[in-house]
């Protein structure tokens, strides 16, 4: 009965996260609701006995939703001050979204210790061996059958990474370039400047 409940409670917190994702104006606040749809997507893994995958869910897709927040404030002109002054009044929200982790957190930790849900008939034909855990399982497929498509996948991702430094990075037209032959050149009469002020004169603006 508690895992039927926590299946519901996860599932509906991750459709709510996920269209507050879409419809928020806000693009901080877009990727904060998508973090929040990641933890609950993981509660709902934990539910069905895949831990490695709720692992990779909170380590893997939160780690790059916080480079995918680098990326949209190096791309967009997000104005901080205006962001900091509302602070105090989503104060309460964020609070109470605090909340509602720590409590799923807690159901998740309960719900585990009951066993996985039983989503219809096995047939075997994806069981582990003896002995072997389920991420053991994962590494020797991943590893193994799947070698090749593994690879290729970090092969595309690195092509999306330098593809992603490539767009986001500018060159300012108004700076020179570093002359180093020329500094290393400079003889110390030329570098300094010896200045005698006179006696009570003061700053000319």
């Amino acid at each position: 009965m508690i895992q039927t409940l926590a299946f519901y409670l996860f599932a509906t917190m991750v459709i709510a996260s996920g269209a507050v994702t879409i419809l928020a104006r806000n693009p901080v606040h877009s990727v904060l609701w998508l973090i929040l749809a990641f933890f609950n997507a993981a509660g709902l893994m934990v539910l069905v006995g895949a831990e490695f995958i709720a692992m990779l869910l909170v380590i893997v897709y939160v780690g790059a939703v916080a480079v995918l927040f680098l990326f949209v404030v190096m791309m967009l002109d997000i104005d901080f001050a205006e962001l900091r002054a509302g602070f105090v009044k989503n104060f309460p929200l964020g609070l109470l979204l605090a909340v509602v982790l720590f409590v799923e957190l807690f159901v998740g930790l309960i719900v585990r210790s009951a066993g996985p849900m039983k989503l219809g008939t096995p047939d075997g034909a994806a069981m582990t061996g003896v002995g072997q855990s389920n991420i053991e399982a994962i590494g020797a497929l991943l590893y193994g059958k799947y070698l090749f498509l593994f690879e290729a996948s970090g092969i595309i991702l690195l092509v999306a990474m330098i593809g992603a430094i490539v767009l986001t990075h500018r060159q300012r037209s108004d700076t020179r370039g570093q002359n180093v032959s020329r500094q290393n050149a400079r003889r110390p009469e030329e570098a300094t400047r010896n200045v005698k002020p006179e006696v009570g004169q003061g700053v000319v603006l």
